[in-house]
């Protein structure tokens, strides 16, 4: 995905476009609607002159039936024309989450860079339904415009001078309304981002709840939140005040126009120049006229609100990415899974040399942990080297099409996260489509995590709870082992698999594991002995660059940092 996307402009006629159709429709029932409930002071009007002052019970029973269906008509056209608009709304914020869901997990990656979770959480749902509400109002503006011109035209009727009073006097009445939507524009942002940040503080503080509590630092994180909390909650009130301020503001000017057609009105029909109805259809349609305003007040400041949340999703949509784009694939399941790093340098990896034969399980020791995270992030292409080259059978991984290369290359990270659901489906997550049970069965042996599943209440179909919660954390590990071993990539690179995990059942565990990826590729990033010691050869990085290599045993006698690392 190239750099420099989509505008707050772009994207707010994008979702408008994408409901075109719709928009269409629900604008065409809103101005027969409007334009209906505009007609019904001039029918009124009609009715006292040629009906009530004559006498004529024919010309009233005509213009009643008129009214009736002048009703019917305008009834029908709101139902059906808000159904619609409601429709339009929520579709474009559905289809902005589709577009936010599939950059945020783009294989190139960037969209999550500086940006905490619940932050893209708040954009994918507040953000998105209030662009998703520009789609809705385009209609209600629309319909609120086409009154304005019936109720001119219908004064125009009755008077020139009242009719060129609307007419004159809209365009700057709505311009005004612009102007003073912009302090509320530029505070609607500012709130949404506070807000957006807070949800990620929270989401941040209570998934690490119980480490804060171990920690005894659950003062120092209600201090932080509380803090963070007071500032959304003062940019929501400031944009709050600012809302109030423009519809009032808007509400007034609307007012003194609404009073100023009354009054001319009034004058003209002292002065002989109109009827007593067409002075009651004048009052009746300036008292129409408050509704289409009120509504395009309430228009102007949702656009102004969706303009702000517009800008924020393009700057998520043209997030840079974190890795260039590659047009070579990799051979799939049939590629040989050989990888080597070539004097990279990353983070804290100074120029490592590293040959990992396919087929083969390799262990690497490292007791900085930044060492460890940066070699991971290398070998999942999230970031390219500094310096040197990771290469996958010979070719660069800068050659290669980043989500073809997952599809080869599987990285389980450490924190690995469980999903909210049963626990074969978050098994079935890794295994392909057309593995069958085959490849789930073995993966949870592998990871003893069948033991886990026969211990829930309803085995495998257990529902777990959020993050796999529920289970403790040995268990969450076995589970999220079995996800990737479920997989059955050709390379699989794990880190630190069994932290949590008793040492019978890790002991267990390795057996299982070198027995399951027999013939493919496999790294552990570990410092447990027990999956050491089934490895082929185990490489030792220290200060970032490779310092060590030889079988588990053989480094245990003779290198006592190792053994220091490996044995603490």
């Amino acid at each position: 995905m190239p750099t420099g996307g989509p505008t707050g402009g772009l994207v707010l006629r994008q979702a408008i476009r994408g409901q075109r159709r719709r928009v269409i429709a629900a604008s065409l029932l809103g101005m027969t609607h409007q334009g209906c409930e505009a007609l019904v002071p001039v029918v009124i009007g009609a009715t006292i002159d040629t009906a009530v002052a004559t006498g004529s019970s024919d010309a009233l029973l005509r213009l009643l039936l008129v009214l009736a269906v002048l009703f019917l008509v305008l009834s029908t056209c709101y139902r059906t024309s808000a159904r619609i608009t409601e429709g339009s709304g929520e579709l474009a914020a559905h289809r902005l989450r589709l577009d936010l869901a599939a950059r945020v997990l783009h294989p190139r990656g960037g969209a999550d860079a500086n940006r905490l979770p619940g932050a893209l959480t708040s954009i994918a749902t507040n953000d998105a339904r209030r662009v998703g509400s520009v789609a809705t109002v385009i209609s209600y503006g629309v319909s609120a415009v086409a009154a304005l011109v019936i109720s001119a035209v219908a004064l125009l009727r009755i008077s020139v001078p009242l009719g060129l009073l609307v007419l004159l006097g809209i365009p700057p009445l709505l311009w005004l309304g612009h102007r003073i939507s912009r302090p509320l524009e530029r505070r609607s942002e500012t709130e949404q981002e506070r807000a957006a940040h807070a949800s990620g503080v929270a989401a941040d503080l209570v998934s690490g709840l119980r480490v804060l509590k171990g920690m005894g630092a659950e003062s120092a994180a209600v201090a932080r939140y509380r803090t963070t909390s007071q500032d959304s909650l003062s940019a929501a009130l400031r944009a709050a005040r600012s809302r109030a301020g423009h519809e009032g503001a808007v509400l007034a000017l609307t007012g003194v126009f609404i009073a100023v057609i009354a009054v001319v009105g009034a004058y003209l029909a002292m002065d002989g120049t109109i009827s007593v109805g067409d002075l009651v259809a004048a009052v009746g349609l300036a008292q129409f006229l408050l509704g289409p305003f009120q509504l395009l007040t309430y228009v102007n400041a949702e656009l102004a609100q969706g303009r702000a949340s517009a800008r924020r999703i393009a700057e998520v949509l043209a997030s840079p990415v974190t890795v260039a784009d590659g047009d070579d694939v990799p051979d799939g399941p049939a590629a040989g899974g050989h990888l080597a790093l070539r004097g990279v340098t990353f983070g804290a990896l100074r120029g490592v040399d590293l040959d990992l034969p396919a087929g083969s399980l390799t262990g690497v020791v490292t007791r900085d942990p930044a060492a460890a995270h940066d070699l991971l992030v290398c070998l999942a292409r999230e970031a390219d080297p500094a310096e040197g080259a990771v290469e996958l059978d010979g070719s660069p991984l800068t050659s290669l099409d980043p989500d073809a290369l997952r599809r080869v290359v599987l990285v389980a990270h450490h924190d690995a996260d469980l999903f909210e659901s049963t626990l074969l489906d978050n098994v079935r997550a890794g295994a392909g489509a057309d593995d069958g049970t085959g490849a789930v069965e073995r993966a949870l042996r592998a990871s003893a995590a069948d033991d886990v599943a026969r211990l829930l209440p309803d085995g495998g179909d257990t529902l777990l709870a959020e993050r796999g919660r529920s289970l403790s954390g040995g268990q969450r590990q076995r589970v999220a082992l079995a996800r990737a071993l479920a997989a059955d990539r050709p390379v699989l690179v794990l880190h630190d698999p069994t932290t949590a995990v008793d040492t019978v059942t890790e002991s267990r565990i390795a057996a299982r594991l070198r027995e399951v990826r027999r013939d493919r590729t496999t790294v552990l990033v570990t410092t447990s002995p027990a999956l050491l010691a089934v490895t082929d050869r185990v490489v030792v990085l220290e200060d970032g660059s490779v310092r060590a290599a030889g079988h588990h045993t053989e480094l245990l006698a003779a290198d006592a940092t190792y053994r220091a690392a490996v044995l603490a």
